[in-house]
């Protein structure tokens, strides 16, 4: 009976010592891998995704909008692909109904811009225009694409298969005396992409380029940038809001206390990337951006295991110049399981503010947890 007794305390122990979820025990014990390699040369304006099948599409471009993808979990990449002339308006979306891709295309970065949206049947081997029809918002404006984070499709609730992607309105242009007309926003659809509506304004003007991730409970979890306050609010950090009803309305409007919008010497924000690891339970969130106080450099990850309530965890992925960003997360029972993509805008080597291309990193969660103990975080 004693030996009983001490075995069943020995086990109880254990049982607290090993991370509660079986998937995330799982990736933990991989090898920790970090590696990066150029992507693309020259140009801006990352987007990156993971399409049904495993292959890892990313988007491209400030003067010409091309891809490149992979089918082997980003040990090896094809060649670019010509999308169309113009820039890549982020937004890149992953139809998880029908498994087709989708990408946006302006022909100028600011209004009036021509749109151009384009289809993808083949995981990015190749792309068709295609005409949409987006409604404006219930001001009467329409949206920019230009420069977002990529979309989602949502899993659960009411508005089960309906794509969504982030926004902005522009006002009159960029010139810093519009900035306080601008606002961001994000667009829907619930028939393949052919029409698009347009969501009720974040709730804080100034703000533009955003993300979006839907939370295991159905609801939607939107971070943005903000390069101008015109209400007293800290504009230096993220702003984030919430969607109870598939996107339209945005609301319970916060300041992150925790997450950095861009270098912190100035008020001039910056795009930043933002996904969901796929644990089923549990809403961990991935974060890119810079930790700087002047100057676009020092790119981090930032990880939250409550749904960006709370992000205690950061690494440092980049010492150099690191500017726009967008994080992909890889597919269960896919070469890219297991794995994270982050597409970044890099310095120089002269010169780290300076624009140098894009670099795809690929690393795995226990990478990112080294040294940590996960049962700390997961509560």
């Amino acid at each position: 009976m004693k030996n009983k007794g001490l075995l069943l305390l020995v086990l109880v122990s254990l049982s607290f010592s090993l991370p509660p979820n079986s998937e995330i025990s799982k990736e933990l014990e991989k090898v920790p891998l970090f590696e990066k390699q150029m992507l693309f040369e020259g140009e801006r304006f990352p987007n990156v995704v993971v399409t049904a099948d495993g292959t890892i599409v990313a988007t491209w471009g400030q003067k010409n909008c091309v891809s490149r993808r992979s089918v082997d979990g980003g040990d090896t990449w094809q060649s670019l692909v010509n999308i169309d002339q113009g820039i890549n308006g982020g937004g890149l979306i992953v139809d998880e109904n029908n498994g087709q891709l989708i990408t946006f295309v302006e022909k100028g970065e600011h209004p009036p811009a021509p749109i151009l949206t384009y289809f993808s049947s083949d995981e990015g081997q190749s792309w068709q225009s295609k005409k949409i029809k987006i409604h404006p918002d219930k001001n009467g404006n329409l949206p920019s694409m230009h420069m977002n984070e990529h979309g989602i499709t949502l899993k659960n609730g009411q508005h089960k298969g309906r794509l969504l992607r982030t926004t902005r309105f522009y006002g009159q242009g960029n010139e810093r005396e519009y900035w306080p007309s601008h606002y961001t926003n994000a667009i829907y659809s619930d028939d393949g992409g052919e029409t698009w509506h347009t969501s009720n304004p974040f709730p804080a003007n100034g703000t533009g380029e955003a993300a979006v991730v839907e939370l295991s409970d159905g609801s939607l979890y939107y971070n943005s940038r903000r390069h101008l306050s015109t209400d007293g609010l800290n504009p230096r950090m993220r702003y984030i809001a919430s969607s109870t009803d598939g996107g339209h309305h945005w609301e319970n409007l916060y300041v992150s206390k925790e997450l950095p919008d861009g270098e912190q010497n100035r008020d001039y924000g910056l795009m930043a990337g933002l996904d969901r690891l796929p644990f089923e339970g549990h809403d961990l969130l991935i974060f890119s951006n810079i930790d700087s106080f002047s100057g676009r450099k020092n790119g981090t990850i930032w990880l939250s295991f409550d749904g960006g309530k709370s992000w205690p965890l950061k690494k440092v992925i980049e010492e150099a110049g690191f500017k726009y960003s967008s994080l992909a997360v890889g597919r269960k029972n896919t070469p890219s399981e297991g794995y994270i993509y982050l597409l970044y805008e890099t310095g120089t080597k002269d010169d780290i503010n300076a624009y140098g291309g894009g670099i795809m990193a690929r690393f795995n969660l226990s990478w990112l947890m080294k040294e940590k103990n996960i049962n700390e975080f997961l509560k």
